[in-house]
């Protein structure tokens, strides 16, 4: 059925506001059916009635219920605490059913702004949830890039000085990566052999993955021992967090743990894993989670459900680094090679280029008129300054034969005269112009002249050479001889008149020019030289010269000997000779002979050399007797401490008698080898103390006890004390000296210094300022005195051993006093009764007791006057004195 009716227009009219329907829509809605179901209505409405009976009761016949319904969902809405009572009743259902991807879609805005509001308005409350989670997993993480990084560094200097690690940089600088990347590269060798995927609530094995040739026992047996391994840890310790079995290390053979929210990854491994190896494994096990969660979740033994676990699983049992086992590098070495050998001749030619300059410095400085002030070598070129005198070598013709490149020498030279003797020499050369007679040389740095020139030639060399003397080398003039006539006679004749002083037997006494005339007087041995036959080859006239001699006996050896021999006519088994001006007669000869000899002997003894005849022998047994036991005198006579006074001969005994030191030798000792027969021997010694220096410095030695730090000597007959000494040692020495100056023996004590003793002046004064106190009538001091002498003792002990050091001796003098009460002879007694039991106090506390000397004063030597306040108890004392021997 279909209608004609035109369409009714209705006003536009706002829905109603009690139920919300829209009565104008509802109104045309209604005609418009009426108008198919009576085609003859054909009745046009403007407006909807107000109030038509009919359409109200067909609208409650059609939608009364849903009009019902949408009252009460209207109502529902308009009330907020039942309308959200009425959402969370179904909203877990709905969240259920509702698709992931639209619910997440759906509720990540509102979500975000809860959260975000949330964290606005106390951030804290996201730091308390997020912690538990967040902070196990960033110091895991820390941890295991701190580890990595130890590792890099360890791996890095243990290859980065060895043959590996050359080869490595070279690898590093030919691909680009950093040295530590391709160290770990081929020192990290490892290899994963096992993969156990473990529950981590059951402890159940859920998959378990094998690499190729890789031997264990049971799996499920190793995943139950690791997982009781965990528990006991924590159950032992009381580890509450959340976390499980890290690391495990046997050997060659490492166990790594992953922990994740259902299930845990073990591997283990043989070698040295990089440390990164962890996040490998742990992306494993993510990825297994995300894939299979609800799988391990419900996991109870059986495996079925998660059987792509082990695809991931062999993953990480592929993982591994082998060592490479490519052939030796003969490329990179014979590259390496070739450096070092660039490189070395490089080097050699530098280090020989710059020999060669220093030899051509060396060379330079060693050249006199030439001073090097700089010299250095830049970017291949030579640079040299300095000082140089125009008439040295010139530095450029040096360079010949030193194979440097004189291109690359740059020189700068300042010229200045040099002082060297030489250059001087050929200044003055130049400038004085020398005649040929005239030689200029250099002898021990001075510049000498000699031979012959003109007066004016002279003068202006004298001149030269007073202008050299200021700061120039000397210049000796002297041996250059003015050429005058007149000069070269007086020359000659000088030279004459040296000639017959040298001569034996002639004395010229006096000698003179006079007039173009020589004059010359003196005396003359008739055995000397004629006078007169020296003059040729003088150059001399021999009418010019006047001589006046008068005769004499000469007393030079040569001459006594002449005569000697003209006047005894010595035998053929005696031979006279001079030996150091003395002649000698040796040989044998009968009495005769030698008493002739001895007459003449005596007769030349008053003025002309000693004639020695002890060497004649005389050839009678007698004689020969006589000469052994004048040897035996002779001997005794140079011994010191021996004085022959009387020795003689008498029917074939020999008699000697004299004066002896007790320190001297024995004078039987020295008969023997003298083949004088002891038992003929009759001798009578007296004792004397003999004044020879050697005597004289055994007894001073004897008696006054030097220190370590003095020495005694003999110098040239002097006795020389050496050293220091305490000023009582040297007042003791200093009156020794004086009283054998008395006695001719000089004792020479002007180098003896008193010794230093400012170290020991502290000690001294305090132990002289220590007195140990009594009371009236005891002989043992008081407790309150046993510190007193416990430092004294200390002090005496330090003392001694620093004045043995210094080489002297000390003495420690201890005298007891007392008051005056009681009788004179009892306070002497208690006062050297004090002393004694200090002495033995101090011996106690280690003070060796001959170090310390007693004495009793009594009341003679009182610290106070008696009548003071504190007289009697200060001076019941002790008192210690410091001495140095």
């Amino acid at each position: 059925m279909t209608s004609t009716v035109d369409p009714i227009s209705l006003p536009q009219r706002t829905a109603s506001n009690d139920t919300e329907i829209d009565r104008e829509a509802l109104a045309r809605l209604l005609i418009e059916i009426a108008r198919n179901v009576d085609p003859d209505y054909r009745a046009r409405l403007d407006a909807v009635p107000s109030a038509d009976p009919r359409m109200e009761t067909l609208r409650q016949l059609l939608v009364s219920r849903e009009i019902s319904e949408l009252s009460r969902v209207t109502h529902l809405l308009d009330e907020p605490e039942q309308l959200a009572a009425a959402v969370g009743g179904v909203l877990s259902s709905a969240a259920a059913r509702a698709p992931h991807t639209q619910l997440g879609e759906a509720l990540a805005p509102a979500v975000e702004r809860a959260v975000q509001r949330s964290i606005q308005k106390s951030p804290r409350t996201l730091t308390d949830i997020l912690y538990p989670v967040f902070l196990p997993a960033i110091r895991k993480s820390i941890g295991e890039k701190i580890d990595q990084t130890f590792q890099s560094l360890n791996e890095t200097l243990r290859h980065i000085f060895t043959w590996h690690g050359l080869k490595w940089r070279f690898e590093s600088w030919r691909t680009g990566a950093s040295f530590s990347e391709v160290v770990l590269k081929h020192s990290l060798i490892y290899r994963v052999e096992h993969a156990f995927l473990i529950n981590r609530n059951s402890g159940l094995l859920i998959a378990h993955v094998t690499a190729d040739n890789a031997t264990s026992e049971d799996p499920q047996l190793i995943s139950s021992m690791l997982s009781a391994i965990q528990d006991f840890v924590k159950d032992s310790f009381n580890e509450k967090e959340q976390s499980g079995l890290d690391t495990i290390r046997f050997g060659d053979l490492r166990l790594w743990s992953e922990v994740g929210p259902f299930a845990t990854l073990v591997a283990v491994i043989r070698g040295n894993p990089p440390e990164d190896l962890h996040e490998i494994i742990r992306d494993v096990l993510l990825r297994i989670h995300e894939e299979c969660s609800q799988a391990l979740v419900e996991f109870d033994g059986d495996s079925s459900q998660l059987a792509g676990v082990e695809a991931q699983l062999q993953t990480c049992v592929e993982l591994k680094q082998e060592e490479s086992n490519q052939g030796f590098p003969w490329l990179v070495v014979a590259l390496a090679l070739l450096l070092l050998i660039l490189a070395g001749g490089w080097f050699f030619l530098s280090w020989q280029s710059g020999q060669r300059w220093q030899a051509y410095v060396s060379r330079l400085e060693t050249q006199p008129g030439i001073i090097v002030a700089e010299q250095k070598i830049r970017d291949g070129q030579f640079y040299i300054a300095g000082l140089r005198d125009p008439l040295g070598a010139d530095p450029q013709s040096l360079l010949s034969g030193t194979q440097v490149d004189p291109d690359r020498v740059h020189s700068q030279w300042q010229f200045y005269q040099s002082l060297e003797p030489e250059f001087v020499l050929k200044r003055l050369t130049a400038s004085l112009a020398p005649p040929v007679s005239v030689r200029l040389s250099i002898v021990n740095d001075r510049i000498v002249a000699e031979g012959e020139a003109p007066n004016t030639w002279i003068d202006r060399a004298r001149a030269a050479a007073r202008q050299l003397s200021a700061g120039g080398p000397l210049f000796d003039i002297s041996r250059v001889r003015d050429v005058s006539p007149e000069v070269r006679e007086a020359e000659h004749w000088q030279a004459y008149v040296s000639r017959l002083e040298t001569q034996p037997g002639i004395i010229v006494a006096e000698q003179k020019i006079r007039d173009g005339q020589f004059y010359i007087v003196g005396l003359r041995d008739p055995l000397g030289a004629d006078p007169q036959s020296l003059l040729p080859g003088t150059q001399i006239d021999p009418a010019r010269v006047h001589s006046q001699w008068q005769f004499y006996q000469s007393l030079e050896p040569e001459f006594v000997l002449k005569r000697l021999t003209a006047l005894l006519y010595p035998l053929n088994s005696v031979r006279l000779s001079i030996v150091q001006g003395r002649i000698v007669a040796e040989g044998e000869a009968p009495d005769t002979w030698i008493d002739r000899a001895r007459a003449a002997a005596r007769q030349l003894s008053a003025g002309g050399p000693e004639f020695d005849i002890s060497k004649v022998l005389d050839v009678s047994p007698e004689a020969r007797a006589a000469e052994h036991w004048q040897y035996y005198v002779s001997r005794l006579e140079a011994q010191p401490g021996i004085i022959v006074a009387q020795q003689t001969e008498r029917g074939g005994d020999f008699y000697i008698s004299g004066l002896r030191d007790p320190l001297a030798v024995d004078p039987k000792a020295l008969l023997s080898g003298t083949e004088v027969d002891p038992a003929r021997v009759h001798s009578q010694w007296q004792f004397y103390q003999s004044l020879d220096p050697k005597f004289v410095v055994k007894r001073l030695t004897a008696s006054l006890t030097p220190p370590k730090s003095v020495q005694l000597s003999i110098v040239q007959g002097r006795i020389v004390v050496v050293g220091e000494a305490p000023a009582a040692w040297i007042n003791r020495a200093q009156a020794a000296a004086e009283q054998l100056s008395a006695d001719g023996v000089v004792l020479d004590v002007s180098q003896l210094h008193e010794l230093n003793l400012a170290e020991l002046n502290y000690l001294r004064e305090a132990i002289q300022a220590t007195d140990i106190f009594f009371y009236s009538g005891k002989v043992v001091p008081g407790p309150e005195q046993l510190p007193v002498l416990d430092r004294l003792a200390d002090q005496i002990k330090e003392f001694a051993q620093n004045a043995r050091k210094s080489g002297v001796t000390a003495r420690f003098m201890l005298t007891g006093h007392s008051d005056a009460t009681g009788r004179e002879t009892a306070n002497a007694s208690i006062s050297a009764a004090r002393a004694e039991t200090v002495r033995a106090l101090l011996n106690k506390r280690g003070v060796a007791p001959e170090l310390l000397l007693v004495r009793g004063a009594g009341t003679f030597e009182p610290l106070v006057p008696e009548n003071s306040q504190t007289g009697s108890s200060t001076n019941r004392r002790v008192s210690i004195t410091v001495n140095l021997d």
